[in-house]
């Protein structure tokens, strides 16, 4: 079978794309990269021409379409187990599914009053009421991670756990939103990542401008 192909949208706002892209390129899985930017209002209509919810990421694997982040990755670690997208030990991949889970249906209150933006000077906002919970949420997991781990990563190696939190590690940064040494030294492990850098760097040379992102 072809080696499959990751549809995905802008790099310096789609934190749904930059989950499965930074997971697969981190683990080192070969695949094809198609970006198709959502630069018209109300969406673009080639993405709803390739994917059946009409949104992006999506995996395409022969004749098998994939989406949503968190089941990119999953099918990417049973298609190269070796890569460590999952941990070894059944229990710390139960907890990584865990946290990748809630990441995938929480933290609604940060992630609307901060959207992901690579290019973003740093400078802090007001937060609404909620992001503040999520913040502490967010931080007290890595921190309870980190500390049975032993890092750099979340589970030791750098997994799709890691990978699901990309996104709210640029949202920490540009927002300004922690200060906790252990915080910050997690998302420098993260920002230092050959992956990240690459995306970032893609990012920061693209030419779109999405004005709803620009907070």
């Amino acid at each position: 079978m072809d080696r499959p192909t990751l549809y995905i949208a802008n790099k310096n706002y789609s934190s749904w794309s930059f989950r499965p892209w930074m997971a697969l390129t981190g683990a080192g899985i070969d695949f094809e990269e198609v970006l198709i930017p959502f630069d018209y209002p109300g969406g673009n209509p080639n993405i709803k021409a390739i994917s059946p919810t009409g949104r992006v990421p999506l995996l395409k694997h022969g004749a098998l379409k994939i989406w949503e982040s968190l089941a990119i990755i999953e099918y990417a670690a049973e298609l190269s187990p070796d890569a460590g997208l999952l941990p070894t030990d059944r229990a710390a991949r139960a907890l990584a599914r865990s946290v990748s889970m809630e990441m995938l249906s929480g933290f609604r209150a940060l992630r609307a009053a901060c959207p992901m933006n690579i290019r973003r000077p740093k400078a802090r906002i007001a937060l609404p009421d909620g992001v503040e919970d999520d913040i502490s949420r967010i931080e007290t997991l890595w921190r309870d991670l980190l500390q049975q781990s032993g890092g750099p990563f979340l589970f030791g190696a750098f997994s799709g756990a890691d990978a699901m939190f990309a996104p709210v590690v640029n949202r920490f940064d540009v927002y300004d939103l922690v200060g906790r040494s252990d915080t910050l030294a997690y998302m420098e492990t993260m920002k230092a990542h050959p992956a990240w850098r690459k995306w970032e760097e893609a990012a920061r040379a693209e030419p779109w401008v999405v004005a709803e992102d620009e907070v």
